[in-house]
C-alpha cells in the first residue's frame, strides 16, 4: 500500500497539478497549512515571513542554534555544530578551477570589493562563512563574451584534514549579455561551510551546477546568494548524492524586470545520511518569472531529506509568474522526507503562483502492472526510479552532467534494490495474462 504526505496550492492562471505524478503520490493542502507559514494574498503578512527574517554579516546577530528555531528545526545541530564556530580556520578542502578560453579567475583578499555585493547571510553557518574566509575565489565572465567550454571548480577534500572546520568563498560573475556555464564539483571528505555568490547582470545567461558528490563522513553547509539584473536569466542545479550531513540554502533575488529563473534540483539519501534544501526566490520588482522543480529519493533507517521552498511575491512585484514543485520517492521503511512549501503573496496583480508537493512510497498496483507484463520486481523498481528523476536530469541541459548523473542513479539504484528486495528474484516475474 502506498504512503503519501502532500502539499498543494495554486492562485490565478498557475494550474497545481502534475501529470507526472507517480501512481502512487497524491496532493492536498493539509501540511501546507498545518505549518502556516505562509500566505496567498489574504492579507497581512504571516508569521515567519521571509520578508521579515533576520540577515547580516554580523555573526553576532545569529546565536548559536538550538533546533528550536523555524529554520532549524529540521536539521541535525550536533552534527554540524563545528561549522558555528567565529573562527573557522580549518584547511580540509583544496579548490581547483578550470576555466573556459573567455573566463577569468582571481583569487583574492576577503577585503576585496566586488564580494558581499548578492545579498547577506541569512543563518548562523553563513554568517560562520562570512566570517572566516581568508581569501576569495573571482570567476568572471566578460560582458558580452559567449564561453566555448564549461568552467569547472572542483572542491576536494584534503586526506588527513577532513575534521578541520573550514570556510570558503566563491563568487560568479556573468557580466551583462554573457552567457556561461558552470559546474561545482564537491569530492572526498571535509567540513565544509561555503558561500557561493551568483551576479548576473543585465541580459546575461548563466547555468550554474553545484554537485555534492562527498564520501560519506562530510559535513557541508551552502549558501547560495543568487542577483538577476533586468532580463538575466539562470538556470541553477543542486544535486546531493553523497555525504553525512548537507545543507544547502539558495536565496534568489530580482533586481531588475523580465528576469527569469529555473531551479533545479536532484537529490538520493542513503541510510544515516541528512540532506536538506531550502529555497528562497525573492520577487522584488514586476514582470519576473521562476520555476522551481526539485526531486528526491531516499532509502535506509535514519535517512532523512528536507525540502522547505519559500516564494516571497512583493507589493512592488506585479505581473510575476512563479511555481515550485518537490517530489519524493521513499525507498524503504526507516526512511523520512520532509517537503515545506510556502508561497507568500502581497499583490493580487501577478500572471500565476502556485505550488505542490508529495511524498510517496512505491505504488503496488504500478508494480504489479510492470510485473504482469513479465518485468521482474527488481528491473520494475528501478524503470520507477529512473522514469521519476528522467525530466529533472534532462532538464539540466549539460551533457557531460547529465550522463554522469545517470550513471550515480543507477549505482544509487543498484544498492537500494539490493536493501529493498533481497530475496526478489530477477527470473521471477509475476505470471498473468493482459486483457486485449
Amino acid at each position: 500500500m502506498s504512503s503519501t504526505t502532500t502539499n498543494d496550492q495554486s492562485t490565478f492562471a498557475e494550474s497545481a497539478t502534475d501529470p507526472s505524478l507517480p501512481a502512487g503520490l497524491s496532493t492536498d493542502h493539509s501540511r501546507a497549512v498545518a505549518d502556516s507559514a505562509h500566505s496567498h494574498g489574504t492579507g497581512g503578512t504571516p508569521q515567519g515571513s521571509r520578508a521579515e527574517r533576520k540577515t547580516s554579516f554580523d555573526l553576532a546577530d545569529f546565536p548559536l542554534p538550538t533546533g528550536r528555531e523555524e529554520e532549524w528545526r529540521f536539521t541535525p545541530i550536533d552534527r554540524i555544530a563545528p561549522l558555528f564556530a567565529a573562527d573557522l580556520t580549518g584547511h580540509s578542502v583544496l579548490t581547483t578551477v578550470v576555466e573556459a578560453p573567455e573566463v577569468t579567475v582571481e583569487i583574492v583578499d576577503r577585503d576585496d570589493a566586488r564580494l558581499g555585493l548578492a545579498g547577506r547571510p541569512g543563518d548562523r553557518a553563513a554568517a560562520a562563512a562570512w566570517a572566516s574566509f581568508p581569501r576569495a575565489t573571482i570567476v568572471t565572465v566578460p560582458a558580452q563574451a559567449v564561453a566555448s567550454a564549461v568552467t569547472s571548480i572542483r572542491v576536494e577534500g584534503v586526506e588527513g584534514a577532513a575534521r578541520e572546520a573550514t570556510a570558503t568563498h566563491l563568487l560568479v560573475h556573468a557580466q551583462a549579455l554573457s552567457e556561461a556555464v558552470v559546474v561545482l564539483d564537491h569530492v572526498g571528505d571535509a567540513t565544509l561551510t561555503e558561500t557561493v555568490e551568483i551576479v548576473v547582470d543585465d541580459g546575461a545567461h548563466l547555468t550554474l551546477v553545484s554537485v555534492q558528490d562527498w564520501s560519506e563522513g562530510a559535513v557541508h553547509t551552502s549558501s547560495h546568494r543568487i542577483r538577476l539584473g533586468r532580463d538575466a536569466r539562470v538556470k541553477h542545479v543542486v544535486v546531493t548524492l553523497g555525504g553525512d550531513v548537507v545543507r544547502m540554502t539558495p536565496d534568489a533575488e530580482f533586481t531588475g524586470e523580465g528576469g527569469e529563473l529555473e531551479m533545479l534540483g536532484l537529490y538520493f539519501a542513503d541510510a544515516g545520511q541528512h540532506q536538506e534544501q531550502r529555497l528562497f526566490v525573492d520577487h522584488a520588482v514586476p514582470a519576473c518569472r521562476s520555476r522551481v522543480t526539485y526531486k528526491g529519493a531516499l532509502q535506509g533507517e535514519g535517512a532523512h531529506t528536507v525540502w522547505v521552498g519559500d516564494v516571497l511575491i512583493r507589493k512592488e512585484a506585479e505581473g510575476t509568474d512563479t511555481y515550485e514543485l518537490n517530489r519524493n520517492l521513499v525507498l524503504s521503511d526507516g526512511a523520512r522526507a520532509d517537503s515545506v512549501p510556502n508561497l507568500e503573496i502581497e499583490t493580487g496583480l501577478i500572471e500565476g503562483a502556485g505550488h505542490a508537493s508529495a511524498t510517496g512510497r512505491f505504488d503496488d498496483e504500478q508494480l504489479f502492472y510492470l510485473r504482469s507484463r513479465g518485468i521482474p520486481e527488481v528491473d520494475a523498481r528501478r524503470l520507477v526510479v529512473r522514469g521519476f528523476f528522467a525530466d529533472v536530469v534532462h532538464q539540466i541541459g549539460v551533457p557531460g552532467i547529465e550522463d554522469r548523473l545517470i550513471a550515480s542513479i543507477e549505482l544509487e539504484l543498484e544498492r537500494s534494490m539490493s536493501e529493498i528486495a533481497p530475496t526478489a528474484s530477477a527470473d521471477a516475474p509475476l505470471t498473468a495474462v493482459a486483457s486485449a
